[in-house]
C-alpha cells in the first residue's frame, strides 16, 4: 500500500484525502508523524496541525 501526502494539508492517505478531496496527492515527502492528541503536541502546535492523523513531513 503506497501512502500518498495531501499538497494542502500533508496528511497521509492512499487514495484521497478525506478533507481536501479535490487536492493533488504527492509520494515524493521525507517522513512522517503520527499525531494522537493535537491540544498537547508541541510539534503539532509548530506544525500547525489541528487534527490527529498521520502526516507527511518534508514534501
Amino acid at each position: 500500500m503506497v501512502m500518498r501526502a495531501c499538497s494542502i494539508c500533508k496528511r497521509l492517505t492512499v487514495k484521497t484525502c478525506p478533507y481536501h478531496p479535490e487536492a493533488r496527492l504527492v509520494d515524493n515527502w521525507k517522513g512522517e508523524i503520527i499525531v494522537l492528541d493535537c491540544e498537547k503536541s508541541e510539534l503539532a502546535k509548530k506544525l500547525g496541525i489541528e487534527k490527529p492523523g498521520t502526516y507527511a513531513l518534508r514534501l
